[in-house]
């Protein structure tokens, strides 16, 4: 019996009768650029949200969380904010962005259970929200289409529902990512929640978030990816990524431009004038980490890891310098990973302002490099760090 298995049955004195996992994601290369209309490259990884579900008669929805106190129960036909239990919110969008597309569905109880470091950077927020509305599907089915609600998918004998299309995965991903911006408030792009969806193991996903398509490149070799939390949790609700998307779509205004996706750099430099010096140091960024997406998909495909490293350093030092959405724990951190002749490449994972970041570490090179980022970064900071291995995996089911 799994741990979320266990939960609910604690809570709720039977079983579930079906349960949900979303990954988490590790933004790869492309930090910020999904809003930009870019491109990005992700990873799912085997850090995970998994929601145990069973329907209920009384038309009421409760819900806990392992990682939080409090349990939530509400009418399913009266859905409102409760302050004592804010986690609950990114279910609650998800719930209400499905009955605004004329979704059906009832009472139902669940348990969650995350193995995703909370505030770390790897996208526990929308993995919670991806379970959410794969085990709404799961036990109301439903199918969601560009043009609105379609017919819904038929159960197959064993009571199994027939795999997503791309297509409804899209909407699917919509539909969260509406959640977090309208119901949470945070204005994301759809990055994370098309990372959690569409991830396939042993690749990376290369997100275009102009014409909302992925397209997947191998990933494999005698390399490992490393994820380091510093410790310091971000929270974006704060405003910080709302404020860096405000400063990216200022700039793109003062360009005439769609968005900075249409931007180049002697575009951007010619037209500098234009901006306000914190607009230019944010489109430079975005600019130039676009390109980066581009050139480390082809040393991807072409199993160049030692070129895609030194991207991932580049990208760090224009969070750092440009984009200004670093912390002196996440540059200690890669500063300490590319003083490692074990690590590749390295850079912050995610919104930034804490966090973590991840590493691209020869194979050969996981433990000591490991055993050595720790105890530098706890003599540095006395904070505790325990690397974490991850796996590309397949994406949510």
């Amino acid at each position: 019996m799994t741990e979320v298995e266990r939960l609910f049955r604690r809570r709720f004195g039977h079983p579930s009768i079906l349960t949900v996992r979303a990954p988490g994601r590790l933004e790869l290369l492309g930090n910020h650029t999904d809003y930009n209309q870019g491109l990005v490259l992700s990873l799912a990884i085997d850090r995970e949200v998994h929601m145990a579900v069973a329907p209920r008669k009384d038309g009421r929805i409760e819900i806990i969380s392992s990682a939080f106190p409090e349990a939530e129960s509400f009418s399913a036909h009266e859905i409102t904010r409760n302050a004592a239990a804010r986690w609950a919110d990114y279910v609650k969008g998800v719930l209400v962005e499905l009955r605004r597309r004329k979704v059906h569905f009832t009472g139902f109880s669940a348990a969650i259970h995350s193995t995703i470091p909370l505030g770390a950077g790897l996208s526990s927020s929308a993995a919670l929200e991806v379970a959410a509305a794969l085990a709404v599907r799961s036990l109301y089915p439903y199918s969601l289409q560009l043009a609105g609600l379609g017919e819904p998918p038929q159960r197959k004998k064993d009571g199994s529902l027939p795999r997503m299309t791309p297509a409804e995965k899209l909407e699917v991903a919509r539909v969260c990512q509406a959640a977090e911006s309208g119901y949470v408030g945070v204005h994301c792009g759809l990055l994370d929640q098309i990372s959690s969806l569409f991830g396939r193991a042993f690749h990376a996903m290369e997100l275009d978030c102009q014409s909302l398509t992925v397209e997947h490149v191998p990933m494999a070799g005698e390399i490992a990816i490393v994820v380091c939390n510093t410790g310091v949790k971000h929270a974006l609700v704060g405003g910080e990524y709302n404020e860096l998307r405000e400063q990216c779509e200022g700039a793109a205004r003062a360009l005439g431009a769609r968005s900075l996706r249409s931007v180049d750099l002697p575009l951007l430099n010619a037209e500098r004038a234009r901006l306000t010096p914190r607009q230019y140091q944010c489109a430079h960024h975005i600019v130039g980490e676009i390109q980066r997406v581009i050139f480390g998909a082809r040393a991807l495909r072409e199993g160049d890891f030692a070129q895609f490293g030194q991207y991932m350093f580049q990208s760090h030092e224009s969070s750092r310098h440009s984009f200004k959405n670093s912390c002196e724990e996440l540059d200690l951190l890669v500063d300490l990973a590319r003083a490692h002749p074990g690590c590749l490449g390295a850079r912050l994972s995610g919104g930034g302002f804490g966090g973590a970041t991840i590493n691209l570490v020869a194979r050969d090179q996981i433990e000591p490099f490991s055993r050595t980022i720790a105890a530098q970064y706890q003599e540095a900071t006395g904070i505790p760090l325990t690397p974490l291995l991850c796996q590309i995996v397949d994406g949510a089911q």
